[in-house]
């Protein structure tokens, strides 16, 4: 059962997925979260908090749904692991749609929020590296730096590709096959 704070926080996810964050209200996150409007600041102290919190929230999210894999299912070729994790943020699942919507409303707002602004900044860079990583088992003789570079891109284009296909301007299957398209582009550039 999740605690409280998740309670909160997931329900902050879907608020501002649906609304942005413009348009979230402490009354309406109280509602949806079925919570006080004192227990949600009792946990998140103000606005900002509630920000923060939401954005860890969603990445502990996409770190669950990305790894998930069923438990008989036969062990991935690096490769392979790279692809799937990726391609795994570009699902039409609800819980997809909206981490991938509310990252980008914490994007936006990070513009004008520099403590947001720096939790995103940590956030994004650590992603890169994860890719990074990834990358690594695969071309395993590519240099740290080239390496660092192909997963900021790749991570760029995948929030790029995830807000295109959430407005409507492509279809998600044509999304995944230019993701892929992008991982092969990067691996024959790493050597």
């Amino acid at each position: 059962m999740a605690t409280r704070s998740d309670q909160i926080l997931e329900a902050a996810a879907r608020v501002i997925a649906r609304r942005g964050i413009r348009g979230l209200r402490v009354e309406e996150l109280a509602g949806e979260a079925g919570v006080s409007t004192a227990l949600i600041y009792y946990y998140f102290k103000d606005r900002s908090g509630i920000l923060r919190g939401t954005l860890e929230f969603i990445i502990g999210r996409a770190e669950h749904y990305t790894a998930e894999r069923a438990p008989d299912a036969p062990p991935l070729t690096p490769r392979e692991e790279l692809e799937e994790t990726l391609l795994l943020e570009l699902q039409d699942t609800v819980e997809v749609r909206e981490n991938s919507a509310a990252w980008g409303e914490l994007r936006a707002s990070a513009v004008f929020d520099e403590l947001l602004r720096e939790d995103l900044a940590r956030a994004t860079l650590t992603w890169g590296q994860d890719v990074a990583a990834l990358l690594g088992q695969v071309r395993p003789m590519a240099s740290a730096a080239a390496l660092a570079s192909a997963g900021e891109r790749l991570t760029a284009l995948l929030e790029g590709l995830s807000m295109r296909w959430l407005c409507g301007g492509i279809h998600i299957d044509h999304a995944r096959a230019l993701l892929r398209d992008a991982i092969d582009a990067e691996l024959a550039g790493l050597g």
